[in-house]
């Protein structure tokens, strides 16, 4: 464990004063990742018929997931007399949209800023190599020209190691956000057919 964390200190030093801002990032980014995630849990895999049918009947299992949530959450409001429904079930629904796109501007932010910041990084490290050239330091001990190409790569890799995985993620779960919401509004529309006498 020590020399885990004693490589990570000398990974951050060598990537000079960008590297603890991109290090930073990438824990909040797979914070912000994971808990997304776990928002994002559909619950029961039937479609959101066979869940509003089955919850009717008393057969449908305690909710895990956001839809299993909204079905119990839409058959409570809808069993209350209401001359408009939809309204309550906009309000009553708003927390799992809230829910669902949790964080997901900071993981577009960071995804984006990333590569950024591993750009000042290269622009930091050449500007230390073109200081070098000019002291004429090309083989001084403090890195001269390595050391500066050095810092430049190293905050580059950075910069694409946070955002690439991230970006696949994103992309990943704004899918199943959008899932989400479709059968939120599949649901809603249910609910207000069965309540005006249509087809569930």
């Amino acid at each position: 464990m020590d020399s885990i964390l004693a490589d990570l200190v000398l990974y951050a030093q060598k990537g000079g004063y960008v590297m603890p801002p991109l290090m930073l990032a990438t824990v909040v980014l797979w914070f912000c990742i994971g808990v997304r995630w776990t928002n994002l849990q559909r619950g029961n895999a039937r479609s959101v018929r066979v869940m509003l049918d089955r919850a009717r009947e008393g057969r449908l299992k305690p909710p895990k997931g956001v839809l299993d949530q909204a079905v119990f959450l839409g058959i409570e409001e809808s069993n209350k007399p209401h001359d408009e429904l939809r309204p309550y079930l906009d309000d009553r629904f708003a927390g799992f949209e809230k829910q669902i796109r949790q964080f997901k501007s900071l993981i577009t932010a960071i995804v984006a800023v990333a590569p950024l910041m591993g750009l000042l990084g290269t622009v930091i490290g050449m500007i230390e190599t073109f200081e070098s050239l000019g002291d004429m330091s090309l083989f001084s001990q403090s890195g001269g020209i390595a050391g500066g190409i050095s810092q430049a790569l190293f905050t580059t890799q950075m910069g694409l190691a946070v955002a690439i995985p991230g970006l696949m993620m994103k992309g990943y779960l704004d899918r199943k956000e959008d899932e989400i919401e479709l059968e939120l509004a599949q649901l809603k529309d249910m609910l207000c057919a069965s309540q005006t006498g249509g087809n569930p």
